[in-house]
């Protein structure tokens, strides 16, 4: 709930369930790194990249 904003962070559980964790994607290695390939046509990419690049951000806790 961190990483949601607006319209999202209103979501009841099963809805958020449905719409985050039923998203297709790649998780991709290459060297030491770690990518998560999401596919455009997902109607909720946007939404999903976003959350993850505001969790990013958040400042390291210890």
């Amino acid at each position: 709930m961190l990483a949601l904003t607006g319209e999202t962070r209103r979501w009841k559980p099963k809805k958020l369930r449905l719409r985050l964790f039923s998203a297709a994607a790649r998780l991709v290695t290459t060297g030491r790194r770690h990518r998560l390939r999401m596919p455009d046509r997902c109607p909720w990419t946007h939404i999903i990249t976003r959350a993850a690049d505001r969790l990013h951000a958040l400042p390291n806790p210890g």
